[in-house]
């Protein structure tokens, strides 16, 4: 099947609960039901980032593929990346259902799954028997149990069973969904965190670079706290960003007062904003991953030009489809071209 006609069926497949859809969408892809993109990227989508090669800089975020169960067919759609995770030490049901919803009217998505995963065993199996080379990068990210009480201590045991696996790993202390967890951003307890991951990393033979994923709903004091703390140490990169707890005033849809994290095209701007203050903080010397709202070569490279050297998505994915992919990529690089850009990275922060 190609990519254009598993986008077409997916109005059938909304026809189900959003986590029941999920769930098929993960089988279908294993099955090779949703088709792969055969054609080499254009060469001016090229990145080189985080140490990485990257044939173009569209990623699937992670929350897709909790479990990496579905890594491969993932990438054979057509991704330059592809972040799988959140994995936590220990399994866990995140919250009660009903815990994800449509927001169709918007294009968005709210979420309040709380780090649902099969745990890091299963995870990391899963991990190692990918077949290797992949055809695209492969990206971890790593969250605590909701009932951890030792983060200094879990997100280095992540990272030491993620690393020999992956290309980076990502730190993820912004979800909505697990109490206490976006406090951890704090500018003390970040170090903190940070400092022990970076101290297991410089035990391994094998050390990915580490990125923070970070929320978008931060005040200007503590986004500078945190740009400043990973500037201050090997930190490689940040992604900006992950979900908000805000709720726009343009929202339509009857979902919008569900609690949870809000994502897709109401986080556009938020995001975008605060990928460009990042961009001008950290004066290019942290990687940006631009997230939030990006559906179309149109939002990928307003991502770009305000700081992203790669971007994600996933709402867009979720409603888009896999014929998302390569229509994204290929209008993305009309209008590298079209603005006489003679590759992606001379536009990173053109307009930050």
């Amino acid at each position: 099947m190609r990519p254009a006609l598993a986008s077409a069926l997916m109005p059938f497949v909304r026809g189900l609960d959003p986590e029941g859809a999920h769930e098929l969408s993960l089988r279908a892809l294993n099955w090779g039901l949703a088709g792969r993109e055969r054609r080499p990227d254009d060469p001016i989508l090229a990145v080189q980032a985080l140490g990485l090669s990257f044939s173009n800089p569209l990623g699937l975020a992670a929350g897709f593929d909790k479990n990496a169960v579905a890594v491969l067919p993932l990438m054979r759609l057509g991704f330059g990346f592809v972040e799988a995770g959140t994995a936590t030490l220990r399994p866990q049901v995140g919250n009660p259902r009903p815990r994800v919803f449509r927001l169709e009217e918007d294009r968005a998505v709210i979420n309040r799954l709380g780090f649902n995963n099969a745990g890091l065993e299963a995870y990391a199996a899963n991990l190692a028997a990918l077949p290797r080379p992949l055809p695209a990068v492969l990206g971890a990210n790593v969250g605590i149990n909701k009932d951890s009480t030792t983060p200094e201590r879990d997100y280095p045991e992540l990272y030491r069973r993620a690393a020999p696996l992956v290309d980076y790993v990502t730190v993820n202390v912004s979800s909505p969904n697990t109490p206490g967890l976006r406090d951890l951003q704090g500018e003390a307890r970040l170090a903190a965190i940070l400092d022990a991951v970076l101290a297991a990393r410089a035990e391994m033979p094998r050390r990915p670079p580490v990125l923070v994923k970070i929320a978008p709903d931060l005040s200007e004091a503590a986004m500078e706290a945190i740009v400043g703390t990973c500037l201050d140490r090997d930190i490689a990169g940040l992604i900006v960003s992950n979900t908000t707890i805000a709720r726009p005033d343009t929202l339509r849809s009857p979902q919008k007062r569900e609690a949870g994290g809000l994502s897709g095209r109401p986080l556009f701007q938020a995001s975008t904003e605060l990928l460009r203050r990042v961009h001008r903080l950290s004066r290019g010397r942290l990687t940006l991953v631009g997230a939030g709202g990006v559906e179309n070569g149109e939002t990928a490279y307003s991502k770009i030009k305000a700081g992203a050297s790669l971007v994600q998505t996933y709402a867009g994915f979720a409603y888009g489809g896999p014929a998302m992919i390569p229509r994204l990529k290929r209008d993305l690089a009309t209008l590298l071209r079209r603005d006489g850009f003679p590759n992606l990275a001379a536009a990173v922060g053109s307009e930050a």
